[in-house]
């Protein structure tokens, strides 16, 4: 049986614990200032940026089907390899991380390949993107995270009935090695039985963890029962954070239309195999979605939570200080924001920006920031590293 890997990491809410601590009473929310510079042109879509030596910036854009080496200072993007199936070559770019020493990690979706990129941006070994776990299910290595030693980290899915949680796994890419190294709350769903067949469907904006990686193969997992983080390390050490309280957001039809949105624009992962005419299978990936929708939707064609949980659908980015940003839940069309919290779990810095914006990545003393237009173009934007 194929294991479902997510390409993106799932919400999480929190419920204000015994003794919590509101988020607003333990530091003072603050913006994070403009950026010191914004890249004049749009991309169709960007979910990572590297920042290489130098200080520029290796951006994949899959709507766009191209890999940019971008000058955030000069406003310029120069075209790094070309569409095609050889060596040096492409069909979707979807993702770049930091890999091991100073080379860089291409999500190729549309070769179903994992490539190498020295840090002189030549092209190197590649791999499939599906692997094999321990009991030789077939796993699709769709990177959430990659860490300092050459492991990606992916979300198993899935299954009937829906599973309380899904598996996180570190998959060895220089090692060939597959394995759990702790497990999250997926989103809760609702099981409908009818003349028809029984139904499974998702309750939207309710209560999820998220995760993610630091360089250094430390997980952090922000916990949707009492709002907070708690870090695993390398050797198998916890450590759980502090619970932070919070007051629940209720949800409106504008925060339906928002969710939704955000749904379209980010996309799905969609998998496409078939035998070839010499018996081989071909197994090929492919992000699509992107955009407004081209009709009306209807939401009560959804089954909706009560109220928001305390964080979004997104992926917790670990910065260069080793601190987590989990992306916080606010009222519809209330801005962006960032709650920061440190290696002991302690909610450091709460970070505000104006609109919608997502962080896509860091350099040393750099943040940056994805923004979105009317029609979800991105804007690629750097800003100074708190």
């Amino acid at each position: 049986m194929w294991a479902v890997v997510a390409a993106v990491c799932v919400p999480a809410c929190g419920d204000s614990g015994p003794g919590g601590m509101s988020a607003d009473d333990q530091v003072q929310p603050e913006s994070l200032g403009p950026p010191d510079a914004v890249f004049p042109d749009d991309f169709g879509y960007v979910h990572t940026a590297v920042e290489l030596p130098g200080g520029h910036v290796l951006v994949a854009d899959p709507l766009g089907k191209a890999l940019y080496r971008v000058d955030m200072e000069d406003g310029t993007r120069a075209v790094i390899g070309s569409l095609g199936q050889g060596p040096g070559e492409y069909l979707q770019p979807d993702a770049v991380w930091p890999f091991r020493g100073d080379s860089i990690l291409l999500v190729d979706l549309g070769n179903a390949r994992l490539v190498r990129i020295g840090p002189d941006l030549v092209f190197g070994g590649s791999r499939p993107i599906a692997t094999f776990a321990g009991d030789d299910a077939p796993v699709m290595v769709l990177p959430d995270a990659v860490d300092g030693e050459g492991n990606a980290f992916v979300s198993v899915l899935g299954g009937y009935p829906p599973p309380d949680s899904g598996a996180i796994l570190r998959v060895g890419l220089t090692t060939a090695t597959v394995d759990t190294v702790a497990r999250y709350k997926l989103r809760e769903y609702e099981i409908t039985e009818t003349d028809d067949g029984t139904y499974v469907i998702p309750i939207r904006l309710s209560p999820q963890d998220a995760w993610g990686v630091a360089p250094d193969g430390s997980v952090v997992i922000a916990r949707a029962g009492h709002y907070g983080v708690n870090w695993f390390g390398p050797n198998g050490a916890v450590t759980r954070g502090d619970t932070i309280s919070y007051a629940p957001v209720p949800v409106t039809r504008a925060d339906m239309a928002e969710d939704l949105r955000a749904a379209q624009r980010h996309g799905g992962v969609s998998i496409d195999s078939g035998l070839n005419e010499d018996g081989t299978r071909t197994t090929r990936f492919s992000r699509g979605g992107f955009g407004p929708p081209d009709e009306e939707v209807d939401f009560d064609d959804y089954t909706w939570h009560d109220v928001k949980p305390a964080f979004h659908n997104a992926v917790v980015r670990v910065d260069p200080l080793g601190r987590a940003w989990v992306r916080r839940h606010l009222p519809a069309d209330s801005g962006t924001r960032y709650d920061v919290f440190s290696r002991g779990g302690q909610l450091v810095k709460a970070l505000t920006l104006e609109g919608d914006r997502i962080v896509t990545g860091f350099g040393p003393s750099h943040v940056y920031i994805v923004a979105f237009n009317e029609v979800d173009l991105a804007h690629l934007e750097r800003y100074e590293l708190p």
